[in-house]
């Protein structure tokens, strides 16, 4: 089979290339699989015939082509809100596993570099400051794990209306039924908080900071593996 190892094209996520494959249907059908690829985030190998228009092929200058599609993507992002003992430990464990990590938090002195010295960034503040530093895309999780039910409801209505396919909330049962009631009767929809998960983390008995970490990491990367199927 023919192989012309130097042609390359790049297909950026907003649309755009960078050279070209030869262009026509081939092309067009390689730009629409490269779009999936970059949605998944998994390679793939495809095969061509040129031959027969009539049965599908996408050409007729004859023989076979395969291309490979390798997407290139930028790490996750994990947005931590709240840089208390569990925050942090939450960051160093995300630093760990290749996550991107913004800490925000409304105490100053949580967010310097030396208390959270592996964050990407850091952002004192409200959740509108976190979410302007570093808007959520479809490759963001977000972590609250804040001291207060009337941080977490100050937050999760600015949040919900992202992308971001994870968002969870630290707490008991109990204090999410009161934060949830009190989005509620603030008119936030029902529906929208479908989705939240609280308590934050997969039950593996954890007791210590790091453990509660391994436990809200573990979720998170469930999520957001499932995000992308």
């Amino acid at each position: 089979m023919p192989r012309h190892a130097g042609t390359k094209m790049l297909v950026y996520g907003d649309g755009r290339l960078s050279g070209t494959i030869g262009g026509g249907e081939m092309e067009s059908r390689v730009i629409e699989a490269a779009g999936e690829a970059l949605r998944t985030g998994r390679p793939s190998l495809l095969s061509y015939a040129l031959v027969d228009p009539q049965r599908g092929d996408p050409g007729v200058c004859g023989g076979e082509v395969e291309i490979y599609l390798e997407p290139s993507m930028p790490p996750p992002t994990l947005l931590v809100a709240g840089c208390g003992h569990v925050g942090k430990a939450v960051i160093e464990l995300a630093h760990w596993l290749g996550f991107r990590t913004v800490a925000t938090d409304d105490r100053p002195e949580q967010v310097t570099e030396a208390a959270v010295p592996l964050a990407d960034v850091r952002v004192a503040g409200d959740m509108a400051d976190a979410l302007a530093a570093s808007p959520p895309t479809a490759a963001t999780a977000v972590v609250l794990v804040s001291r207060s039910v009337d941080y977490d409801v100050a937050a999760i209505p600015a949040l919900v209306a992202t992308p971001a396919p994870y968002i969870g909330v630290m707490g008991s049962a109990r204090r999410w039924a009161t934060t949830r009631k009190r989005l509620e009767d603030a008119g936030l929809d029902a529906a929208a908080l479908d989705d939240v998960r609280a308590p934050i983390g997969i039950e593996i008995g954890a007791e210590t900071v790091e453990e509660i970490a391994v436990s809200i990491m573990a979720e998170v990367i469930a999520a957001m593996r499932r995000s992308r199927e």
